[in-house]
């Protein structure tokens, strides 16, 4: 049976548990599983029950903000934001490999809050099937803050929401992924302001060449730059460019990753851009 035969079956039952909620807060990032994921509920419960919330911090770049923002607009879904201090917390800051979880317990913490004085029911997040099987430090605090997970539990995954996200006329459907800013700096080495300011600004310099779905990766005075397979001959026509955006973010040195964008890379494949390589 094709795979995609029981996704109307599977839509159908996130739509019951949504009903089953009540109420529900959504936190909402303006990516493809949290704007999905409000869409539904909106269909599910009504625009009065639900609450999309955005956890705003230096680790979230502006592109994204301002694209949850436009995104909540359009769906029509009540829409807030809140500031979380994730960065105070020596523990994140470290930057140890479960640093995610530190991150989640304090964006949940205020969510869950939220939620409390505003007497919605639940609190929901965008995980979807597949990030149930990778290393997800931030599972364990929500389930200390008994935050739902309806894509996951109803068996929805990353290529499922989009193609239900396209079908519903969603301009999230195609969105590359776009998880915080203190992904792109290697474990162990600490999580600063700045730091994270370089890799914003970086990022927007290769958005600016052209490029679609990308990381650049901090490794201390070295940028890593990582881009899809179908970009990298345009990564290496655009070197010169590449290296002078990059330079003007602070960094010293610009690697381009010969391997191309993947997630949970490693530090491998690497090739020195100079600004003279065309």
């Amino acid at each position: 049976m094709d795979a995609s035969s029981d996704l109307p079956a599977r839509e159908q039952d996130l739509l019951s548990r949504l009903r089953g909620f009540g109420s529900v807060l959504v936190g909402f990032s303006g990516g493809v599983d949290s704007s999905y994921l409000a869409a539904s509920a909106l269909d599910a419960l009504g625009p009065d029950r639900v609450l999309a919330v955005t956890g705003d911090s230096e680790s979230y770049p502006e592109v994204q903000r301002a694209a949850a923002r436009e995104v909540a607009a359009l769906l029509g879904v009540q829409h807030l934001e809140v500031r979380t201090e994730e960065l105070a917390d020596p523990r994140y800051a470290a930057n140890p490999s479960n640093r995610c979880y530190f991150c989640k317990s304090e964006l949940w913490r205020r969510l869950a809050d939220i939620a409390g004085h505003r007497g919605i029911a639940v609190v929901a997040d965008g995980s979807n099937a597949d990030d149930a099987r990778d290393y997800r430090p931030g599972f364990r605090a929500a389930a200390e803050y008994c935050i739902e997970s309806p894509l996951l539990d109803a068996g929805l995954t990353k290529n499922d929401i989009r193609v239900l996200s396209r079908a519903r006329g969603l301009p999230t459907w195609d969105q590359p992924s776009a998880p915080c800013l203190s992904s792109r700096i290697p474990h162990g080495l600490a999580v600063t302001p700045a730091r994270l300011r370089q890799i914003e600004r970086a990022e927007e310099g290769l958005r600016r060449a052209g490029f679609r779905e990308f990381r650049v990766r901090h490794h201390g005075d070295a940028a890593r730059i990582e881009v899809s397979p179908s970009e990298m001959e345009l990564a290496v026509r655009l070197a010169r460019e590449i290296v002078i955006e990059v330079r003007c973010a602070g960094f010293e040195r610009v690697l381009l990753d010969a391997v191309g964008y993947r997630q949970g890379s490693l530090n491998d494949g690497l090739v020195v851009l100079r600004a003279g390589t065309r």
